[in-house]
């Protein structure tokens, strides 16, 4: 049993591997994650003194295989408790976690593997054959850690079995409590490397401080949950993407039980809402997308849903109000991105919500709305989103033109174009690259996409320029549908509500919008795939 062990506050938390710590002596003993495989057939339950001991085992392993403060550690996985147990093991030998989406291609994960110059991943059995073929050949990479019981031997990363590395920190078992005494390290260490979808060129890798993480966590976890919050909560969110990351951060400090997804599956989520009384959860727009077109969610028990997080894109306001109406719950709408660990702002239930904002700056964050000569904006006009605190990365990695570029005078240049309203409220109008200039006047892709989808044959749409020789750009939209319509009809429509210019020019119908690992709607693919 570990020794007796002083509590902790807030004012104690300073790195990530602080995070369990603090958990398990802030609300002792409880269940923390019940994990459900529906295609595997596989229940797991792990109590948070479980996570926190398995935690400081699998330091001991890391160590044993030469894992050194500042050395970069992949984590591929399929969600699982493995993902948050390798994240607190690795803050807490001194090392660098890079989260990677397990559905990105050979040579993205390459990429990574080599521009982080990572010395070990872990991974799942069914990514073993992409992570062994990517990573031959980096000479930085010396170890493959898999939670699979059998592993290939005399291979090249040496691939371990994750139970094996565990079991070499087993002395760590009784006192899995006690503070790391082995790594000093600091709260502006690099923690956590994010690397970025990659919207132009490579992906940027974003380094995130642990204080950054804790800061963010800290303001994102609210001042009502000093005690522990005993509602029972479904994660979803892919943790290795920053928001995921964010709300396993913010579960450690609400003492949350969460009920643990690998993937997103309607019915998987339908079915735990009901059996588990959920009260809540996060997800990105793609997730309330497909709950509220599910065509058999009436067959659920779903009235225990209080409240949703939803980030990491733009929701359409068609979406917010139908999910709201089928499902009585209420959805909290926030902004961020990965240089900001992941969140800005936000709705909370304690104040007044504001359908189509994004909410008012999280605690500690300051936001400007600034014209294209960095000057701020008075409220209601259009400009740049920049934001300035304690959560904002250190930089890019080994990219110092691009960090200067982002990190103009002290401020965190989104690339985000939006207006605060007299309340401090902050509403996002499109990313500034994505503007279209159409014979001199300003589109909005949002603006035409929330006409569109209020349309009641349409689910949702993508707005994108094309190029035009008369007027420079025009507007095209991508509609997905649930009945037939055709394409002068959606533009009779949309020219009711909106300028002709506005207007689109173009409509092609789609069977599925493109989207990124996250689930947010990929413009870049739309224009490669489609513009003609």
């Amino acid at each position: 049993m570990t020794k007796q062990q002083p509590a902790m506050t807030d004012a104690d938390l300073h790195t990530l591997s602080d995070l369990s710590r603090y958990n398990c002596l802030h609300f002792g003993l409880y269940q923390a994650i019940i994990y459900e495989d529906q295609q595997q057939q596989e229940v797991r339950e792990y109590s948070n003194f479980d996570i926190a001991r398995e935690a400081a085992q699998l330091t001991g392993g890391l160590r044993a295989l030469g894992i050194e403060k500042g050395d970069r550690v992949m984590v591929m996985m399929i969600n699982c408790p493995e993902v948050i147990i390798a994240y607190q093991a690795i803050a807490r030998a001194g090392g660098v976690i890079i989260p990677v989406m397990p559905l990105l291609k050979p040579l993205e994960v390459q990429y990574i593997a080599r521009n982080s110059a990572a010395k070990a991943i872990f991974t799942s059995p069914i990514l073993l054959p992409l992570a062994q073929g990517a990573l031959t050949g980096i000479s930085t990479m010396q170890h493959i850690i898999v939670t699979s019981a059998a592993v290939p031997t005399d291979t090249a990363p040496t691939v371990h079995a994750y139970r094996d590395v565990v079991a070499q920190g087993a002395a760590r078992a009784d006192d899995f409590l006690a503070p790391e005494d082995e790594v000093s390290v600091a709260p502006d260490d690099a923690a956590v490397i994010l690397y970025t979808s990659g919207t132009t060129g490579n992906p940027k890798g974003v380094v995130l401080t642990h204080r950054n993480l804790i800061a963010n966590a800290l303001a994102g976890r609210g001042e009502e949950y000093v005690t522990r919050d005993e509602e029972t909560q479904l994660a979803v969110l892919p943790l290795a993407h920053a928001f995921g990351i964010l709300v396993a951060n913010v579960f450690f400090l609400r003492g949350m039980t969460v009920i643990a997804h690998p993937r997103f599956d309607t019915s998987a989520v339908l079915s735990a809402i009901e059996r588990y009384r959920i009260a809540a959860f996060a997800g990105v727009p793609a997730m309330f997308v497909a709950l509220l077109y599910t065509p058999d969610a009436d067959r659920y028990d779903t009235s225990s849903l209080r409240s949703c997080v939803s980030g990491s894109a733009p929701l359409p306001l068609a979406i917010l109000e139908g999910f709201e109406k089928k499902f009585n719950c209420t959805i909290l709408e926030g902004y961020g991105l990965s240089e900001a660990s992941a969140a800005l702002t936000g709705h909370s239930l304690s104040i007044p919500r504001k359908p189509g904002s994004v909410g008012v700056p999280l605690p500690g964050v300051e936001l400007l709305i600034v014209d294209a000569s960095d000057q701020p904006l008075p409220a209601g006009e259009i400009g740049e989103v920049i934001a300035r605190g304690p959560n904002i990365m250190q930089s890019y990695y080994n990219m110092p033109e691009e960090t200067a570029a982002a990190m103009r005078n002290g401020w965190l240049h989104t690339g985000d174009m939006g207006y605060l309203d007299q309340d401090g409220y902050l509403y996002i109008v499109e990313r500034k690259k994505d503007l279209i200039i159409r014979g001199g006047f300003n589109v909005y892709p949002r603006d035409v996409e929330e006409v569109l989808n209020r349309h009641p044959a349409v689910i949702e749409s993508a707005v994108v320029g094309v190029p035009s020789l008369r007027m420079g750009e025009e507007v095209k939209a991508f509609v997905v549908t649930r009945e037939p319509v055709d394409a002068e009809s959606l533009m009779a429509y949309c020219r009711e509500a909106l300028a002709n210019y506005k207007t689109p020019s173009a409509i092609e119908f789609v069977d599925a919008l493109p989207r990124n690992a996250i689930g947010k709607i990929d413009k870049k693919e739309l224009r490669k795939r489609y513009v003609h």
